[in-house]
């Protein structure tokens, strides 16, 4: 019977054991570490390039403001947004104040006008002589280039470069050319006015179109009295539009004339293309959407892309632009999620054939947000996690 007893406690005893030791090993291997499912990814080599995002607007290259020439009693303007006014159309009527022009101070105020406005002639002139001689040299220099191109001695980026200065050239040329009748329109207006005042013309004043092209906005349409100088319509043409796109200036540093630049999201089915005309000299601060100031500058867009595939665009219209700074085709790179600092440098973890995570410290080179260039440390054809 004791026999018996003691075979029954050395089976409990068993068991208990047998128990806390399966406990004992569940422990264990509850606390190992596990591995951690990871996406990896390869590197490869192909084209990266970095560009500036930022939405910008489109304005009228060249647009000119029609004020009042005189003091007087203006008629209700007929024009509407959007009409189309052809050079020399008579904008507005305005009828003199016979009083207040008959005195000293306001022939005064007249003669210094018109001085004033043919100073401006002489100057829009000498614009337009120093922007065809611009033009005439740019275009020689494209066309030495291109021969040049032909017979191999120079490469695709200088002749490219040729064509952008020529290009521009010819459009400095064209805004010089408005100017000019800008500036002949400010001459009649002043002369005009100083006409009325010896004259004391009641019948008043037929104010003309200094331009054809199309009323972008109708600023004074209700008949009254109005100041010399108030602004009555904006005249301008809605096919020659250029894009206005603030950027950071630590970004702006970056950007160079000539540049590519991809549009989209303008309300197309098609991306547009167009290149950087220039970067403004001066910046200004701008709060941004947290409340923080900052920075920008100006950068101005010329559209390449044919006019019948953007005619819908207006003057003030939203796109976004993509302003390429630098590129190259047969770039080494990974995904920018790859990245992480280590120590003084930036380090990846590279997978081995074995499926280890190795720690591996490389040099990288330029970076677009999505993925980076990788100068040392991982060749083609790495996994990286």
């Amino acid at each position: 019977m004791a026999g018996k007893t003691n075979v029954r406690r050395m089976i409990r005893r068993l068991i208990t054991g047998l128990f806390l030791a399966g406990v004992v090993a569940l422990i264990v291997v509850a606390s190992l570490p596990k591995p951690v499912p990871v996406d990896v990814a390869e590197v490869v080599r192909g084209v990266l390039e970095v560009t500036v995002d930022q939405d910008g607007q489109t304005r009228v290259k060249d647009r000119y403001v029609v004020s009042a020439p005189l003091t007087g009693t203006l008629g209700r303007l007929e024009l509407r947004a959007g009409d189309s006014i052809e050079e020399g159309d008579v904008i507005a009527r305005i009828a003199p104040l016979a009083p207040q022009l008959m005195d000293a101070r306001s022939r005064a105020q007249s003669e210094a006008r018109v001085q004033a406005a043919l100073a401006g002639q002489r100057q829009a002139r000498a614009s337009v002589a120093r922007a065809e001689a611009a033009m005439e040299l740019a275009t020689q220099l494209f066309e030495r280039q291109r021969t040049l191109a032909e017979r191999g001695g120079v490469s695709q980026q200088a002749l490219d470069q040729a064509r952008f200065e020529a290009r521009a050239r010819t459009e400095e040329l064209t805004s010089a050319r408005f100017g000019v009748r800008v500036a002949d329109y400010e001459v009649r207006m002043a002369r005009a006015a100083l006409g009325g005042v010896d004259s004391e013309a009641e019948e008043g004043m037929e104010v003309p179109a200094p331009v054809a092209g199309r009323v972008l906005r109708v600023v004074h349409q209700s008949e009254g009295v109005i100041q010399a100088g108030s602004p009555l319509v904006e005249i301008g043409d809605p096919a020659a539009l250029e894009i206005a796109v603030d950027v950071l200036t630590a970004d702006a540093v970056h950007i160079q004339p000539g540049a590519f630049v991809a549009l989209e999201r303008w309300g197309g089915e098609k991306s547009l293309e167009g290149h950087v005309q220039r970067v403004e000299p001066s910046a200004f601060t701008k709060i941004s959407a947290l409340g923080v100031e900052e920075q920008r500058v100006n950068v101005v867009i010329d559209i390449d892309s044919e006019r019948d595939q953007w005619e819908a665009l207006g003057d003030g219209y939203r796109v976004e632009a993509r302003i390429r700074v630098w590129r190259e085709e047969d770039a080494l790179s990974v995904p920018s999620s790859a990245l992480f600092r280590h120590d003084d440098g930036w380090a990846v973890y590279r997978v081995s054939e074995d499926g280890a995570a190795t720690l591996t410290a490389i040099e990288v080179g330029r970076r677009n947000g999505l993925r980076a260039q990788i100068l040392e440390g991982l060749d083609e054809g790495a996994r990286v996690v």
